[in-house]
Order: C-alpha cells, then sequence, then structure tokens
C-alpha cells in the first residue's frame, strides 16, 4: 500500500509489518536497556550530587575579590567554596576544601558549620576520600538530624563506599583463581 499524498511517508516500512512486531522484542530491548544503564551507573557512579562549571567559580572569585564588608566578603567565600567542591577540576575541589578548613574555626553559628562540613564533605566526595565524607556528614547530621541533604549524601557515599569494596573483592578473587590456575599448570608440567 502506497502512501498518499497527503500522508508522510513510512520511513519505518508498511504500518502493517510494523504493528505485527512482537511486544516481547520492545520489552526484551526495554530490559537490556535498562541492565546497561545500571551496569554504566555502577562503574561510573551515578550520583545526583550537581556539577559546577568554570564559569561560576570564576564569577564567584569576582565576587570575593569586588566585596566591600568582611560580611559580605565571608558569604562570597561560602559560596565560592560552594562552586570549588562542586567543580569537575580536581584542583578546584582541593581548593575548595583548603578554603573551607580554613574558614570552619570561625563558624558563627552551628548551622553555619553545618552548611561548611556539608560542602567539606561533598569535596572529598569528589576527590574519592569516601570515609572522610561520610565522617563529614555524620558531623552534619549531629548538628541537625534528618537533614535530607545530608542523608542523600550520606546514602550516595556509603554505596559508593560498598560498590568500592565489592569491586576489590572481585579483583582478589581473580588475582587468588589466576595464581591457583598457575600452580595447578606449573604443577603438571614437573
Amino acid at each position: 500500500m502506497a502512501p498518499s499524498a497527503s500522508s508522510p511517508p513510512d520511513p519505518g516500512g508498511d504500518a502493517m509489518a510494523r504493528s505485527s512486531r512482537s511486544p516481547r522484542k520492545y520489552t526484551v530491548e526495554a530490559k537490556i536497556g535498562r541492565l546497561v544503564g545500571a551496569v554504566g551507573d555502577f562503574f561510573s557512579g551515578g550520583d545526583n550530587v550537581p556539577w559546577c562549571d568554570c564559569d561560576v567559580i570564576a564569577g564567584c572569585e569576582r565576587e570575593v575579590a569586588e566585596v566591600a564588608t568582611e560580611e559580605h566578603k565571608n558569604e562570597g567565600i561560602v559560596r565560592l567554596s560552594w562552586a570549588l567542591v562542586h567543580s569537575r577540576n580536581m584542583d578546584d575541589v582541593n581548593r575548595g576544601i583548603a578554603m573551607l578548613q580554613a574558614s570552619l574555626g570561625g563558624s558563627k553559628s552551628p548551622l553555619e558549620a553545618r552548611e561548611k562540613l556539608y560542602l567539606l564533605a561533598v569535596g572529598h566526595y569528589r576527590n574519592g576520600d569516601y570515609p572522610r565524607s561520610r565522617q563529614l556528614l555524620e558531623h552534619c547530621l549531629e548538628i541537625q538530624p534528618g537533614w535530607g541533604q545530608a542523608l542523600s549524601l550520606k546514602k550516595t557515599v556509603e554505596d559508593k563506599i560498598a560498590k568500592d569494596g565489592a569491586i576489590g573483592i572481585g579483583i582478589a578473587t581473580t588475582a587468588v583463581g589466576l595464581l591457583v590456575g598457575i600452580a595447578a599448570a606449573v604443577a603438571r608440567k614437573s
């Protein structure tokens, strides 16, 4: 059946042939797609922590340089620290960690300390120091139990720690199996 002038051509072939495809095929394809996505997330570490680009960091740096009062400067430093620990550049992340550690002692309230501890936890999460990140998040939750942001990041950190442990066990098991195989091959030759 040819397409009429009023209907667009069917790039997928005849509509009748498409409607006769098995719905099971699409279900299997969807399951395979979800499996591939889950495996990708496992190895890439799909998380919900936002990233920050260099333009935002540059804007925060300008803001800190241009402020007149000490109070506004401290607010600008916290914003700059936020941007730095959310950067994809590890040098920025480490600079943000250093800034936060230097300013942590000068926190005027428990909520300000909580915010800085959380940002430090993000920085340590970004540079792969998951145990330190978890420790900082526990301090945040001592200040404000039930804080959703800290609970969410803590779950992400704990998942990373568990995943790293599983990968380590897999590597160790593979190495032991390889050594046993080599030893068995050597024993057969002699």
